[in-house]
């Protein structure tokens, strides 16, 4: 595996407006898994592009829904760097990291090896996975797991002014 670090390195993610009370949490993706992350393990999914940050909150669909594009800094010492794809002096489990893990986790009732991969990353110390977008060729993302900062780095959410929702009140809707 190939180790890299971060300074100052920008990242974005659309977040659905009533969910942007928490920009850092990973606690989203952590309820049912995600790519790299199994059920139970918080993980935040950021891109390194504003364009990839839209084409994964869009997932293919023609139409973007109502959504939140929040920038951020990061600064990690310890990420692997996947966007190369698999090599051969890889573990052979990467070679598996695109699979379709919705396909493989929902619909066939298995651990997908894309979850392995995320416990691999976790043993070696790590802080996160960046790699090739499917959504966006040529984009990159960032899986962060969150519980390995602040032992691997740091970061900011790039809100100068306040602007962010701080709880849920924004969006308790008046009855008509």
């Amino acid at each position: 595996m190939k180790i890299i670090a971060y300074r100052n390195l920008a990242c974005y993610r659309l977040h659905t407006p009533k969910w942007a009370i928490a920009p850092m949490s990973g606690a989203g993706a952590a309820t049912q898994g995600g790519r790299a992350n199994r059920k139970g393990l918080e993980a935040l999914y950021l891109s390194l592009e504003p364009a990839t940050a839209v084409a994964e909150f869009q997932q293919g669909s023609p139409f973007l829904p109502p959504g939140l594009l929040v920038s951020y800094s990061l600064t990690l010492d310890r990420v692997i760097d996947f966007t190369g794809g698999y090599q051969e002096d890889w573990p052979p489990i990467w070679k598996d990291f695109f699979c379709d893990w919705r396909k493989i986790r929902f619909n066939e009732g298995v651990e997908p090896p894309s979850w392995l991969i995320g416990d691999l990353v976790l043993e070696a110390d790590c802080a996160g996975i960046v790699f090739e977008s499917v959504a966006h060729p040529g984009g990159k993302n960032l899986v962060l797991y969150t519980d390995q900062l602040p032992a691997h780095g740091s970061i900011t959410v790039n809100d100068p002014r306040g602007d962010l929702p701080k709880d849920q009140s924004s969006w308790h809707r008046p009855k008509s």
